[in-house]
C-alpha cells in the first residue's frame, strides 16, 4: 500500500470528528506524511522508542486505499478514486509533534504506524464504517466514519488539488475523540499496552507496546530490502534455481542416472532448452544422464546486479557443476558463445572431460570490429530491450533456407532471444566482446566434433577447420544450406553427426 515513487506512506488527518466535546472546529485539514518504515502489521510489536519520546499515543483511524492515479479531482468523482478501507494506528510522539510543529517527525518513528489486519474493497463493505479502539480492553474511541469533520470525497479533492494520487496510497482519515493526550490527566502508553482497533467489517488490528529492552525490528528489516533490484530473477523468488559458484542458476538433471554425463552449454541469447530438439531426435535421455544449465542472466538464471561475467566465469559454474553433481568425465555439447567455454572449461579441467562436441566455435578472440559489434549490441539492448536487435540477430545469424522455407526454426530463434533479460544477455555480449586471450586450443586432447553451417557467419567454415587443425583429435562437419542456429535449422543433420560420434 505505499507509494511505488516515495518510500513515506501517505496520511492526511482530517483533525478528527465531529464531537460535542469540541467547540473550535479547523477550517482546512491538517496534512502530514508518515515514513514508509513505521508501518508494521497486525500482532508486531510497538518499539516503544524509550529517550526519543515519553509521550507515545495511539491514535484509531480508518484507511482509505487509493484505487486509480487522479489529479484536481471533484468531491462529486472522488469515491471513483477509493479501492477500499483499512486500519490505520496513528501512533504519535506528541511532545516531537508539538515542538517541531510539522508532524513528520513526531508521526514516523519505527513501527510508529500498525497497519491492517486485512484490505477490504469499498463496495464489499457498509457506507457507514464504525471504528472503536481499546486499550488493555477499556474502551477508549467511539465514531463512525459520517461523523468526519472532513469527508472522504473533501480530503481526496484537497490532496488531488495540487498533487496526482497514486494505486496504493493510503489517507489515514483522522482520529476520534478518546486519544490518551485529550485525557486528563495525559494518560500515554506504556510497556505491555495493546491497543485494539476495529472497524466495521475490516476486523481488529491488534499491537502490543513492547518492553523496554525489546529491539526494534525494523532496522534488520530495512537492512534486507531494497527497492533497487540486486539480480534480474525471472523465476518467483529463486524457486528451481540451485546454488552453484556461490550464486543461484537454473540446473535441470535428466535422463538415466547410469549412463554417461553430458553437459549442454547454450549460446549467447539462448538457454539450455535450446537442446531440446537434439536430445528427442537422439532419445539421449534413455542413454545418457544429461546436466542442462543455463548460464548465468541466460534463460532461468539471474545475475547479480554487481556481478561481473566472463567466459571463465561460466566455466567456473560448469566446474561448480561438476562437483554438485558429481561428474568425474563428461561429454560436453557445445553452441556459439557456449563453445568459448567449454573450450577454456577442457583446457583448465582436463580431466573431467571425455569428448567435445562444438556446434558454431567463434574465432578466439573475436575480430576487431566483432567486439566492437558486441559492445554496441550490449548498449543497444540495455537502452532499448532485445525487440531493439532480435531482427537483425536472426536475419545474420541464419540461412537464407531457414529464412524462406523453415518458419518454425525462426520463431524459435526469436522467442529465445526475446525470453532472456536484457541485462543478462547485454553482460553475455560484454563476455564474448571481451574474450580477448585466446584459449590454449592446442591443449585439447580428448576426441572433439566441430559441426557448422556453410552460411554460419560467426564461426565460417574456415575458421573451423583452423580449430580443428590444432585439436589432436578433430572432425569437422559442414551442414549445407545452415546458418549459426544449428539444432533449430538442422536438427537431423546434427544428430546424424553426433549420433556417429558418440
Amino acid at each position: 500500500m505505499k507509494s511505488k515513487e516515495s518510500n513515506i506512506i501517505l496520511e492526511f488527518n482530517s483533525s478528527g470528528y465531529d464531537s460535542s466535546d469540541k467547540v473550535d472546529q479547523p477550517t482546512h485539514p491538517v496534512i502530514f506524511t508518515k515514513r514508509a518504515t513505521s508501518i508494521i502489521a497486525h500482532e508486531e510489536p510497538i518499539f516503544l522508542h524509550e529517550g526519543f519520546t515519553e509521550s507515545p499515543d495511539y491514535e484509531g483511524e480508518i484507511g482509505v486505499i487509493v484505487g486509480k492515479s487522479g489529479f484536481r479531482i471533484s468531491e462529486a468523482d472522488a469515491m471513483d478514486y477509493v479501492w477500499g478501507y483499512t486500519i490505520i494506528n496513528d501512533m504519535t510522539a506528541r511532545e516531537r509533534q508539538r515542538d517541531h510543529k510539522q508532524f513528520y517527525i513526531g508521526k514516523s518513528p519505527d513501527t510508529f504506524c500498525p497497519m491492517g489486519p486485512i484490505a477490504v474493497p469499498a463496495n464489499k463493505l457498509p457506507k457507514v464504517l464504525r471504528i472503536q479502539t481499546h486499550v488493555n480492553g477499556e474502551k477508549r474511541q467511539d465514531s463512525a466514519i459520517k461523523d468526519l469533520i472532513f469527508s472522504v470525497p473533501f480530503l481526496i479533492k484537497t490532496l488531488s488539488e495540487g498533487s496526482t494520487i497514486q494505486p496504493g496510497d493510503v489517507i489515514a482519515t483522522g482520529t476520534p475523540a478518546g486519544v490518551g493526550i485529550g485525557m486528563q490527566p495525559n494518560v500515554f502508553l506504556k510497556a505491555g499496552d495493546v491497543i485494539e482497533i476495529s472497524v466495521t467489517g475490516l476486523g481488529k488490528l491488534r499491537n502490543t507496546i513492547s518492553s523496554p529492552t525489546a529491539q526494534n525490528q525494523t532496522v534488520e528489516r530495512i537492512a534486507k530490502v531494497s527497492h533497487i533490484p540486486s539480480s534480474n530473477d525471472k523465476t518467483s523468488g529463486g524457486v528451481g534455481l540451485t546454488p552453484l559458484n556461490n550464486k543461484n542458476l537454473y540446473y535441470k538433471h535428466s535422463g538415466s542416472e547410469s549412463g554417461a554425463s553430458i553437459i549442454f552449454i547454450h549460446g549467447l541469447g539462448s538457454s539450455s532448452e535450446s537442446f531440446t530438439p537434439l536430445i528427442a531426435d537422439l532419445s539421449l535421455a534413455k542413454t545418457h544422464s544429461l546436466h542442462l544449465l543455463d548460464m548465468e542472466g541466460h534463460g532461468l538464471s539471474p545475475t547479480l546486479a554487481t556481478s561481473v561475467i566472463s567466459i571463465s566465469s561460466y566455466a567456473d559454474d560448469f566446474q561448480s557443476l561438476t562437483y554438485f553433481a558429481s561428474i568425474e568425465n563428461a561429454t560436453i555439447i557445445a553452441h556459439g558463445m557456449g563453445c568459448l567455454v567449454a573450450m577454456n572449461f577442457a583446457t583448465r579441467f582436463p580431466n573431467l572431460v571425455e569428448k567435445l562436441i562444438l556446434l558454431g566455435p567463434p574465432p578466439s578472440p573475436l575480430p576487431p570490429n566483432d567486439q566492437a559489434g558486441y559492445l554496441a549490441r550490449a548498449a543497444a539492448v540495455r537502452s532499448s530491450g532485445i525487440i531493439s536487435i532480435v531482427d537483425a540477430v536472426v536475419n545474420a545469424g541464419t540461412s537464407e533456407t531457414t529464412k524462406s522455407s523453415n518458419s518454425l526454426a525462426v520463431a524459435a530463434i526469436r522467442m529465445s532471444l526475446l525470453g532472456q533479460d536484457p541485462e543478462g544477455y547485454a553482460k553475455g555480449c560484454t563476455a564474448l566482446a571481451s574474450a580477448v586471450g585466446t584459449i590454449p586450443i592446442e591443449e585439447i586432447k580428448v576426441p572433439t566434433l566441430i559441426i557448422t553451417g556453410d552460411q554460419d557467419k560467426l564461426a565460417p567454415p574456415a575458421i573451423c577447420e583452423s580449430y580443428a587443425g590444432q585439436i589432436k583429435v578433430a572432425t569437422l562437419e559442414v551442414l549445407p544450406n545452415v546458418g549459426h542456429w544449428h539444432v533449430f535449422e538442422d536438427v537431423h543433420g546434427v544428430s546424424a553427426a553426433v549420433k556417429s560420434f558418440l
